[in-house]
């Protein structure tokens, strides 16, 4: 690869960090060319795009943008692919998880993840990775938090009234 090659590899993955607010890094060395198709297609479907790179290409994007850190640099060993997604952090995560399912060797193996500029490195993250809500499903929880006491209080006032208008019944029947 020459070095306009390579500067060109470095200019498009700097793109791809910039316009993608969480990326994983994944190995998936060991799967054969229709098992590596294979992912590529259930990130497509996801609307994650996924790219194979050379680490040293990959350390020098993330180094033009001033995002290295040491943890990634860890990471950034053996073959390294990156899943780029915009608004779902964690589809990567259920991603990686449903195809590991199904291969018996429990690959690809999970590198690192860059989520909202926070940094997380192992195998072990894939988990908490894998349950991290959408803004939207955030956003729906914190309503319903907020329209929570709102409707304890009107149904307590409805059931207050239907009481209210039984004993004023009973009232008016005595009289």
């Amino acid at each position: 690869m020459t070095r306009e090659e390579k500067a060109q590899v470095i200019a498009g993955l700097s793109e791809k960090f910039q316009e993608s607010d969480h990326y994983y890094i994944t190995d998936t060395s060991g799967l054969s060319v229709a098992e590596i198709n294979k992912f590529r297609a259930m990130c497509f479907k996801q609307g994650i795009e996924y790219k194979v790179a050379k680490n040293t290409l990959i350390k020098k994007a993330l180094e033009s943008l001033e995002w290295s850190d040491p943890k990634l640099d860890e990471a950034l060993k053996g073959v390294s692919g990156i899943m780029f997604v915009k608004e779902n952090a964690s589809a990567p995560a259920k991603l990686i998880k449903d195809y590991k399912k199904a291969d018996p060797k429990d690959r690809p193996r999970f590198k690192a993840a860059s989520i909202d500029s926070d940094i997380f490195v192992g195998e072990d993250q894939l988990e908490f990775l894998s349950k991290l809500k959408t803004k939207n499903e955030l956003i729906g929880e914190v309503i319903n938090l907020l329209q929570s006491p709102a409707k304890e209080v009107l149904s307590l006032l409805q059931s207050g009234e239907h009481k209210l208008a039984g004993i004023v019944k009973t009232l008016s029947e005595r009289e």
